[in-house]
């Protein structure tokens, strides 16, 4: 409980920050990240339980990346993230998830992503902004991977890339568990 708190606060704090330098009020925020005021007031006071979705769409509009939302400060030089220690943000109804491990800093950061997607589970994506270019690497088991209305199946030990500002979908295929590896590339910051 305690640590759900703890996310809660960073998003609020993180939320508010960013949409603060870019000079957005929370009406303009919700209209152009299509999320309810109400919603964004609540996430600001670290209330409710914002899904994967709309992270994703706050983070687009603020021109940001989704770690950038959820997670505290840097540590130091070096980060090591425990498995346990990263949250999922999405979890399915057959029991996969998606889970942030880390965002590299600098100029044009990557977020890492694990997930796990169980057979027919989908977990569909907005288009991203212009400039995002997703890899996924599956590990075990097979996916099919749904790129602006064209699926390509992936296969463990099959890497896939493509440019995110399409919309996408991501769906466990065969009769087990597929695990993959995700990197979203951003583009470099403005």
């Amino acid at each position: 409980m305690a640590e759900t708190a703890a996310a809660l606060r960073a998003v609020a704090h993180n939320v508010r920050a960013a949409r603060m330098r870019a000079g957005l009020s929370l009406d303009e925020l919700s209209r152009r990240a299509q999320v309810s005021k109400g919603a964004l007031v609540g996430l600001e006071k670290a209330q409710g339980n914002p899904n994967l979705a709309t992270l994703v769409r706050l983070a687009d509009t603020l021109g940001i990346s989704v770690s950038a939302l959820v997670q505290g400060s840097p540590e130091g030089r070096v980060r090591v993230v425990a498995a346990d220690t990263a949250n999922p943000l999405w979890t399915g109804e057959r029991g996969g998830e998606a889970r942030l491990v880390l965002t590299t800093s600098g100029a044009a950061p990557v977020e890492i992503w694990r997930w796990q997607l169980e057979p027919d589970e989908e977990y569909p994506s907005s288009p991203h902004q212009a400039g995002v270019v997703e890899t996924v690497s599956v590990v075990e088991g097979r996916m099919t991977l749904v790129v602006d209305g064209v699926e390509h199946a992936v296969d463990a030990g099959q890497t896939a890339t493509f440019d995110g500002d399409v919309p996408h979908s991501y769906r466990g295929a065969g009769t087990g568990t597929c695990r993959l590896i995700m990197t979203v590339h951003l583009p470099p910051e403005a």
